[in-house]
């Protein structure tokens, strides 16, 4: 059988494992179908995550029943401004044997495990904040000078409240950039509110099954680099990330005049991985256009910012990112 039959196969088998995922995710995770898909995504591309939303809509429940689904081992920290990079990342303390020799012995930090919710993350301060970079980056962390690794896979889900900002320490731009996708909680529809409070409040919870395990996800973060992406979708990711930058050449007048800072290459990597999940996760075999206009939202708001007139205007990167997008495809098209 030739290698493309086989990457075929073993896309196909990926699928419907993921189906199994989602399901048993839904279970538990009632409805928010999009949010799912964004989370699932986060972990086939090998990334991290950083979940935005009102209190009470289930952040930490999703984080929680991923762990379970695909068979990591998870932590939680709960982030407050109190909170010192020792307590997530370890510290050396000093034992006594029997003999009475003194030795330093590393007790390792709740960052070490597959799957680390950092629960508000935007309450600690920014000394804490930056313990998680090395982290997140390189998949390892320095104390007291000795590179120790961490756990393989690993990846990093955030939530921030969008509203209670008093007292609390936004992202830098720079750790911002290492989130892969930036997942917008919205409240649920009716209907799934319903069935919310038909699930929840009778004597019988639904449970998630494990689905994958850590080393099966690792295999499939693998296969999804093998996927293939057509010369036409690469272009559309090359001109949409470079469409934001205010100082290139050619772009419109209204990012002209409305960004400030534009995504830089690493937007282009992510947006790449991330329209082979979504491919992955719709049944695709390739990805197409349609998956770059879905995906540029979560991979590119949180990695440009709106300059002043345009804040004191109103508008949104919301919109000018989907409208960006649309005219790009459109003209493409036409081409």
């Amino acid at each position: 059988m030739s290698e493309p039959d086989d990457l075929l196969i073993e896309i196909e088998a990926l699928q419907q494992k993921l189906q199994q995922a989602r399901d048993s995710i839904t279970r538990q995770f009632i409805g928010q179908e999009r949010v799912v898909d964004l989370a699932l995504s986060t972990l086939l591309c090998g990334g991290h995550g950083l979940l935005i939303g009102l209190p009470g809509l289930g952040k930490t429940l999703l984080v929680e029943t991923l762990a379970t689904v695909m068979g990591l081992d998870g932590n939680r920290i709960q982030f407050t401004p109190d909170l010192m990079p020792a307590d997530i990342l370890g510290s050396e303390v000093l034992d006594t044997d029997a003999d009475g020799h003194r030795s330093f012995r590393f007790v390792p930090g709740p960052v070490f495990c597959q799957l680390l919710m950092a629960d508000e993350i935007n309450r600690a301060s920014p000394r804490t904040q930056s313990a998680l970079l090395q982290a997140m980056q390189e998949h390892t962390v320095t104390v007291a000078g000795e590179d120790r690794p961490l756990g393989a896979p690993f990846h990093v889900l955030a939530t921030q409240n969008p509203i209670e900002q008093e007292g609390t320490y936004p992202l830098p731009e720079a750790q911002l950039d290492r989130f892969l996708l930036k997942i917008d909680v919205k409240y649920p529809t009716r209907d799934t509110e319903r069935d919310i409070l038909l699930a929840t409040t009778g004597t019988v919870d639904s449970k998630a099954a494990q689905v994958f395990t850590g080393e099966e996800l690792i295999a499939a973060q693998t296969l999804l680099r093998r996927m293939p992406v057509g010369e036409s979708v690469m272009e559309l990711i090359l001109d949409l990330v470079r469409a934001f930058r205010p100082d290139e050449p050619g772009i419109s007048d209204q990012v002209a005049q409305t960004v400030a800072w534009g995504p830089g290459p690493r937007a282009a990597q992510a947006l790449m991985l991330a329209v082979r999940a979504r491919a992955l996760l719709q049944g695709h075999l390739v990805p197409s256009a349609e998956d770059v206009i879905d995906m540029a939202q979560p991979v590119l708001s949180h990695r440009m910012a709106l300059n002043f007139a345009a804040r004191a205007r109103g508008d949104s990167l919301t919109d000018l990112i989907a409208d960006t997008a649309t005219e790009l495809t459109r003209t493409k098209a036409a081409a």
